[in-house]
């Protein structure tokens, strides 16, 4: 159940991301989801290498959704360059 909520929360985090960041970001269901669970990931560890989060302890939705902006963004410099 865990990984479902995972796959939840981050398809959403992902779409406020992409609603939130400027520019045609032309992406699918998928690359979506997987763009938020990226974000998620990041801020979950970035947070826990601050202090801010426990060991075992996730990130919380704004900080998935400001994880999935900065994958966002580097996901559209590479993009670019291709």
């Amino acid at each position: 159940m865990h990984l479902i909520w995972t796959i939840i929360i981050g398809f959403v985090a992902g779409l406020v991301a992409r609603a939130v960041m400027p520019g045609n970001n032309p992406m699918g269901f998928i690359l979506t989801t997987l763009l938020g669970i990226a974000g998620s990931l990041l801020a979950t560890y970035a947070g826990q290498a601050m202090g801010w989060y426990t060991v075992g302890s996730g990130a919380g939705f704004i900080a998935s959704v400001v994880g999935a902006l900065v994958v966002l963004f580097l996901y559209g410099l590479i993009a670019r360059r291709t």
